[in-house]
């Protein structure tokens, strides 16, 4: 019999298979400044580091960051090109300083939602800034951005410079399949995690569009388990109006350092929203949010 490629140990009724995450290969960083380097540049530098994995810096042409439309790009210009060398030389030397293996840099010419729709296919994570769009409009081009590319987004509150390797991380869950993958893609940072608290809003829906309750609802606890990941849970009676405050208040009490939780959205004629919890969540949480849709 051929040898399991997988080997896995047994740490009483679980099994250990921290070792074996899958972790993100391609970090792509959405860069707002280069002297100083932004928040999301150090964030992204610190999870390739930590990961083994690729960095792409990626700096957006600031008159195009407020650009919310899918198809809008500035005419005649190519979507992705060098900028100067002198940028490309130093990002490059700030994240092998910090031990990244491969790191690379490109600017665009196109808006945030066009960006990550082609940088997404060939990326595992991007890291994000709150400021990198100032006011309301963030949530509306993050929105837009994360429904067409697919990819998770972690997304740094206002300021950030802490850490990114929280000893505590929430999960907002409600059995849905926008949070199921946004927990998938987040296994890297819940098995390093000392605690795991999932709060459990009880939402019976296979997503936000839908009308027809899911059956069986995903046992979130059994899967984690599978992956090393031990976790307690909270079951919350709370309308859909309430989610959003009454999370971000649970997180507040958990001191927790991560929230992941999935992007739900509304759809409409001429473009797709991110619902009123998810954009309660986004625009208040004073931690990173690791989000996917």
């Amino acid at each position: 019999m051929p040898a399991d490629p997988v080997r896995t140990v047994s740490t009483g009724t679980r099994t250990d298979v921290r070792m074996h995450s899958t972790r993100p290969n391609d970090v792509l960083a959405l860069v707002t400044s280069t002297d100083p380097w932004g928040p999301s540049v150090d964030a992204a530098i610190a999870l390739a580091a930590r990961w083994a994995a690729n960095l792409t810096g990626c700096y957006i042409d600031p008159s195009l960051r407020h650009a919310a439309e899918p198809d809008r790009e500035a005419p005649g210009l190519p979507q992705l090109h060098d900028m100067d060398h002198a940028e490309h030389a130093a990002f490059a030397s700030h994240a092998h300083d910090l031990g990244v293996r491969d790191a690379r840099w490109t600017v665009t010419r196109r808006n945030i939602p066009l960006t990550l729709r082609t940088l997404g296919a060939w990326h595992d994570l991007v890291v994000v800034e709150h400021d990198i769009v100032a006011g309301d409009q963030l949530l509306d081009i993050l929105g837009e951005a994360m429904l067409t590319s697919r990819m998770p987004c972690l997304l740094l509150p206002p300021g950030w410079n802490g850490g990114l390797v929280p000893d505590r991380v929430a999960i907002g869950w409600n059995g849905s399949i926008e949070a199921a993958r946004a927990v998938h893609c987040a296994l890297p940072f819940l098995q390093e995690a000392a605690e795991v608290r999932i709060i459990d809003g009880q939402s019976t829906y296979a997503s936000d569009d839908d009308t027809a309750p899911v059956t069986p609802r995903p046992n979130l606890l059994d899967y984690l388990r599978r992956h090393g990941v031990d976790a307690k849970s909270r079951h919350l009676d709370i309308s859909p109006q309430e989610a959003g405050p009454v999370l971000l208040e649970e997180i507040r009490h958990t001191h927790a350092g991560l929230l992941v939780m999935g992007a739900y959205s509304h759809s409409c004629l001429r473009e797709r929203v991110l619902g009123g919890a998810t954009r309660h969540v986004l625009k208040h949480a004073h931690i990173p949010v690791l989000i996917h849709h």
